[in-house]
């Protein structure tokens, strides 16, 4: 059951992030317009795009995936900040997104000790 659930959770939350990572790298207008109102510059729209991608490609990479879970949920408390105090509009996505990241990373926590081990050995 740990398996299906960790599966499932996998695959939706890396569609998600894959989708909006493309859609921000494409320069789709709506999140042009979003990261001109975060202010920071268009560059932060480029990095964000990439830091999703590759966190979604690296959840399937299983000695990767506790680390791209929070390399992701990292991204998840800043889009949770700049819709509380940025940008408006609701948190809601980004918060189940960081739910589900956090739930991989706790279902993945084995392989921490295990990267561990192998940096130490």
């Amino acid at each position: 059951m740990k398996n299906v659930l960790l599966w499932v959770l996998t695959v939706a939350t890396a569609a998600m992030f894959l989708f909006s990572g493309v859609l921000k790298l494409a320069g789709v207008e709506m999140m042009v317009q979003l990261f001109a109102t975060i202010g920071i510059g268009q560059w932060f729209r480029y990095l964000t795009g990439l830091l999703e991608i590759s966190g979604a490609i690296g959840l399937f990479v299983a000695p990767l995936a506790p680390f791209a879970a929070l390399q992701l949920a990292a991204v998840m408390i800043g889009a949770v900040a700049t819709h509380l105090f940025i940008a408006g509009g609701s948190p809601i996505v980004p918060i189940l997104l960081l739910a589900s990241l956090l739930t991989i990373a706790w279902l993945r926590r084995e392989q921490f000790s295990s990267a561990r081990v192998r940096i130490a050995g």
